[in-house]
């Protein structure tokens, strides 16, 4: 029963978020450019595509032989000996000059206008560019809205991709290194941005891994909770959406 559970939750992230997500977005950049109103509503979904696998995944650490720590939801514990003392600490050194970069942007941008103006210039550039700005907030309860969602995705997406796929490809495939499990959880990271285009998902799938490492070195998802939440929280700062015509 237990193995049934840990291939639905991985059939789960296979599909729903690599392609039903896909094409979800694809109808949604249709239905926006006629009706602004369906950007919240595809903000709910979203987030409601989030946590019906995360709250089956605590049901799961509640109520079988899955517990909370098997998923990293513990204290963390420095642990070397899975991927080497070198590979674990550089990891810890670089999530910790990032996390004083992304500090520096979100703690600036609210008091330096410099900062915020170097900011509002790169996101302008990044608008520019993208395929996917249609997703983002344009009025103020839209940008409240995604907060939830930047804080939805810092939860649910660590308990789903780092705490429990780990432990799940660890466990129905004994024999697999760690390495092969960490990029095969990092690449259906990297899928369930399909709607970011090929490099949207090389580079979430980059990211996946970055985490992977640094949750196998402190073996707790709670850090990595906030750190993605920051993340998001930062890459919105100095958004200034375009109008859809």
């Amino acid at each position: 029963m237990m193995e049934f559970n840990y291939w639905l939750l991985i059939l789960f992230a296979i599909l729903y978020e690599p392609i039903i997500g896909y094409f979800a977005f694809k109808k949604f950049i249709l239905d926006v450019r006629e009706n602004q109103r369906v950007r919240l509503k595809f903000y709910q979904q979203t987030m409601l595509g989030l946590w019906i696998p995360t709250i089956f995944i605590v049901l799961l650490a509640l109520f079988t032989e899955l517990s909370f720590q098997d998923i990293g939801l513990s204290f963390p514990t420095i642990n070397t000996d899975s991927l080497g003392p070198f590979i674990t600490y550089s990891v810890f050194v670089l999530a910790i000059l990032y996390l004083i970069g992304l500090l520096y942007y979100s703690i600036g941008y609210q008091l330096s206008e410099k900062i915020r103006a170097k900011l509002e210039e790169a996101k302008q550039k990044e608008w520019d560019n993208v395929g996917f700005s249609e997703i983002l907030p344009i009025t103020s309860k839209e940008k409240k809205r995604w907060n939830y969602v930047s804080l939805t995705a810092g939860i649910t997406e660590e308990v789903i991709y780092r705490g429990f796929l780990i432990f799940a490809f660890s466990y129905l495939f004994p024999d697999f290194s760690i390495w092969f499990v960490l990029l095969l959880s990092s690449l259906l990271f990297g899928l369930a941005h399909t709607y970011q285009g090929v490099r949207g998902v090389l580079q979430t799938t980059m990211v996946g891994v970055f985490f992977s490492i640094l949750y196998i070195g402190i073996g707790s998802i709670l850090p990595l909770m906030l750190l993605h939440f920051l993340i998001d929280y930062v890459a919105k700062l100095g958004d200034r959406p375009k109008p859809i015509n």
